[in-house]
This record gives C-alpha cells, sequence and structure tokens, in this order.
C-alpha cells in the first residue's frame, strides 16, 4: 500500500491550494481516507476525512474553507483549502483505513496507512 501526497507549497492568505493523494495497492473505495496535519511544535491534528460512502467530516476550523474529495477512478482523494489563514500552515499528511468507525474518524491511530505529507506555508 502506497499513499503518494503532493500540492503543497507557499501561498498569501486567503489563497488556495489543492492537495492530492494518489493510493496504490488498497481497495479504495471500500477505505476512510482522511487529512491531518501537523505544525511545528503542535500535535497531530484532524482536518477532514471522507468515508467510502462519500459523508464527509471536518475539524470545526476548516469548515466552509476546507472540501475533501474523493475520486474512486483515480484512487485518489483531494483536499481543496480556500482562503487559507497563516494558523493553517503545517505538514499535511493523508491517510486510509478500511476500519475506521465514526466515533473514531478523528483520530491518528484510527488509520493504518500514511503519506509521507506535504508543506503548506501560508504568509500573512
Amino acid at each position: 500500500v502506497q499513499l503518494q501526497a503532493s500540492g503543497g507549497g507557499l501561498v498569501q492568505a486567503g489563497g488556495s491550494l489543492r492537495l492530492s493523494c494518489a493510493t496504490s495497492g488498497l481497495t479504495f473505495s471500500r477505505y476512510t481516507m482522511a487529512w491531518f496535519r501537523q505544525a511545528p511544535g503542535k500535535e497531530r491534528e484532524f482536518v477532514a476525512a471522507i468515508r467510502w460512502t462519500s459523508t464527509t467530516h471536518y475539524v470545526d476550523s476548516v469548515k466552509g474553507r476546507f472540501t475533501i474529495s474523493r475520486d474512486s477512478a483515480k484512487s485518489t482523494v483531494y483536499l481543496q483549502m480556500n482562503n487559507l489563514k497563516p494558523e493553517d500552515t503545517a505538514v499535511y499528511y493523508c491517510a486510509g483505513d478500511r476500519g475506521v468507525i465514526l466515533s473514531s474518524i478523528s483520530l491518528p491511530n484510527e488509520y493504518d496507512y500514511w503519506g509521507q505529507g506535504t508543506l503548506v506555508t501560508v504568509s500573512s
């Protein structure tokens, strides 16, 4: 199983980025996929998740600004990030697992597979 995250970069506050996470070696359509982020000196934080049913979940701080989506034909999950803020600066990781239960969807330990991370820097 491989997860390859991409799309990070440097953007000004108010700008947009789209992250991608291409997967291989898993039955993508049956997996819950998620994005987490980790800022320097902070714990890894849940950002968004999309279940195999395509229902979505977000941390409150990104609701209305970020959108998670999936393309089963490409086995890829996306994170569209709009109206970025300096506090969104972090390394963003994609993660996936087949057996995530709804009540634990925001917990990193629930996910067996992780991408390598992509850095998002938002300047003020």
